[in-house]
């Protein structure tokens, strides 16, 4: 089939209908064929693979839950998340181990906005790898250590990919905050340094449930600290499901007097709206 003229790479172009490839988007996300464990597959919502190198994004509803998997054992997800309704409130990672009084998140902890409210609460960890610390690579890095960092070279930064990530939703650079990185960790040493403590291997992956509208925006690149002279990242999954927010008398809710706080501020804000 040649391409050398209009009609001929028209024809080529829709002969591509149908294909898949290691990492895309499914759609509709009902069509995965793996959902999870007691999930409806008409509940899907998103369902995507993100290559090495790769980014992703999503408008996702109140209660819907997110679950990231690293499939190969090298995945990294640097996450960014918005108020979908005003986006100059986002994911402020320095408030949500300030708040909680721990650097070292996992199952059961909350995902605090700059305004004091939740923003998603972590459900499910088979990981316990992650890093609230160090945020998602940066382009003089990237150049400095592979040689390389923006969006389309062969070792994109972080950061840069989280910017092509915003763009779609209208937002700039200004609106790249510091990011969580999940599925990949640190330890803080003795002395206040920090050591990369990697993954925990295939199939590890985290939960989030939504409590607010945002706009989840990930990049999937190494950690920053990952002492591998290589640009090494692998596929990570990306599945989301309806649900329910966090009912009033659930645990997560209730267990510290921070955690209620953050509740009655998001609950107050969304019942303003008419939503809660």
């Amino acid at each position: 089939m040649t391409t050398a003229t209009t009609y001929g790479a028209r024809e080529h172009a829709r002969a591509q209908e149908g294909a898949t490839a290691e990492a895309m988007p499914v759609l509709p996300a009902s069509a995965w064929p793996t959902p999870p464990e007691g999930v409806a597959p008409e509940s899907l919502v998103w369902a995507e693979t993100v290559a090495g190198g790769g980014y992703a994004h999503k408008v996702l509803a109140r209660g819907t839950h997110l679950r990231l998997t690293d499939l190969n054992g090298d995945a990294c997800a640097n996450l960014l998340l918005h108020n979908a309704f005003e986006p100059i409130e986002r994911l402020n990672v320095n408030d949500t181990v300030k708040v909680q009084w721990n650097a070292y998140l996992g199952s059961g902890d909350l995902l605090l906005s700059d305004q004091a409210r939740v923003l998603a609460t972590i459900v499910a960890d088979t990981s316990g790898a992650h890093d609230a610390l160090c945020s998602a690579s940066a382009l003089a890095g990237n150049t400095a250590k592979y040689g390389a960092g923006e969006p389309h070279s062969d070792s994109p930064a972080g950061r840069e990919l989280l910017k092509l990530a915003l763009a779609k939703h209208g937002l700039g650079p200004r609106d790249v905050a510091p990011s969580l990185a999940l599925l990949k960790g640190i330890q803080v040493s003795g002395d206040g340094g920090l050591e990369f403590t990697g993954g925990t291997g295939a199939g590890a992956s985290v939960t989030l449930r939504v409590e607010m509208p945002v706009i989840v925006s990930i990049a999937n690149t190494p950690h920053p600290l990952d002492p591998r002279p290589d640009y090494t990242a692998s596929t990570l999954e990306v599945l989301a499901w309806r649900g329910t927010p966090t009912g009033p008398d659930d645990a997560l809710r209730t267990r510290t007097p921070e955690g209620r706080r953050a509740f009655a501020n998001t609950a107050d804000y969304l019942a303003a709206r008419g939503i809660a």
